[in-house]
């Protein structure tokens, strides 16, 4: 048994579908259910016994504690987190609450759990936190990509809180001998993500005849991730990394937010060509940028290559046209997670995008 938490959110839910579809043991799979958790999208483990979900917050301790002495799970994998950079600019407090001390009471529960253990489950017992590439801050042009080595320097309230939970895990496996693993991400896209960030709000809104909001100048760089293949490094970290380390798990995809724009904008004119006959790319609109809004990420993952074997299998062309083709055959999980606040939302943070 492992304890997921954040397993209905974008990269959790994928994890937690990809993981038993795969057979591998029961999971207990803890999220809160906000806006950006989708219980629909576990829909294709109805009546899995496998599968047991607890509507719980990982800032409520006691309810924490009940999961971990209820089902005894053998690792903890915290995706668990508030995530979008434009809403943490807008609420700071949220991300501080679930990212900072949702991790802290995460990692109270897990170590109380854990001390209780005998001596071969307390050794093969182990916490994976996943985290971000954002937590390291900016990159210049000709900057060599981060490490695991490259120091802090967060530049959002979202990265802040990252940052902030990376420095607990690292505490708790140092003082307390807690076995933790923690790993730092490129830009994640493909199926179920919620559509405020980059790649399916192009696709939604490409597909609705709006404008397509890009940025500043657009060239703001990022480097994509498929996301299976960030749930198969994950698991790779899981099985095999070595306790108390750091991966940086990246695509090897260092892309322009505007190419990125422009490419959806081509898979989209070969596999659903607008009704007018127009190129979708004409509804790209250049909007004011967002403050601190960090040039170039990009993510150095031979560490987990060299030392776990794990390298990605979709370059950004095959991925982007699979996450293009999954948007244009689920046109009503789409309209299901974009309810009414969400669109308040984005009308608001958008305004004269539409």
């Amino acid at each position: 048994m492992i304890l997921v938490t954040g397993g209905a959110g974008f990269i959790g839910a994928n994890f937690v579908l990809d993981w038993l579809s795969r057979g591998g043991e029961p999971v207990v799979n803890v999220d809160k259910l906000t806006y950006a958790g989708n219980a629909s999208t576990l829909a294709p483990l109805s009546g899995d016994a496998r599968h047991i979900f607890a509507r719980v917050d990982i800032c409520e301790a006691a309810a924490l504690a009940t999961l971990f002495t209820t089902h005894r799970p053998r690792a903890v994998v915290n995706f668990a987190a508030e995530s979008h950079v434009d809403r943490s600019i807008r609420a700071p407090g949220e991300f501080v609450q679930t990212n900072v001390v949702g991790t802290f009471t995460l990692l109270e529960a897990a170590r109380t759990y854990w001390s209780g253990l005998d001596a071969g489950e307390k050794a093969a017992f182990r916490f994976v936190h996943v985290s971000t590439d954002e937590v390291f801050g900016s990159l210049e042009p000709d900057d060599a990509p981060f490490n695991e080595h490259t120091p802090y320097a967060p530049n959002s309230p979202y990265s802040a809180s990252k940052a902030a939970s990376d420095h607990f895990v690292r505490a708790y496996h140092h003082t307390y001998g807690l076995p933790t693993l923690t790993t730092n991400c490129s830009n994640n896209y493909g199926p179920y993500q919620f559509p405020e960030k980059l790649i399916p709000l192009a696709i939604t809104r490409a597909l609705k005849g709006e404008k397509l909001p890009v940025y500043g100048d657009g060239k703001n760089v990022r480097d994509w991730l498929y996301v299976t293949d960030h749930c198969a490094a994950i698991r790779t970290v899981l099985e095999r990394g070595v306790v108390g380390r750091t991966y940086n798990i990246g695509g090897w995809n260092e892309k322009a937010n505007i190419d990125v724009v422009h490419t959806i904008c081509g898979v989209l004119d070969e596999l659903r060509p607008a009704a007018s006959g127009a190129r979708y790319a004409r509804q790209i609109e250049f909007v004011t940028d967002r403050p601190g809004h960090d040039r170039r990420y990009a993510i150095d993952a031979s560490l987990i290559e060299q030392e776990l074997g794990w390298r990605p299998s979709e370059t950004f062309e095959t991925g982007i046209r699979k996450t293009v083709a999954w948007y244009l055959d689920h046109a009503e999980w789409v309209g299901g997670v974009t309810s009414g606040s969400y669109r308040e939302w984005l009308d608001t943070h958008y305004a004269g995008s539409n």
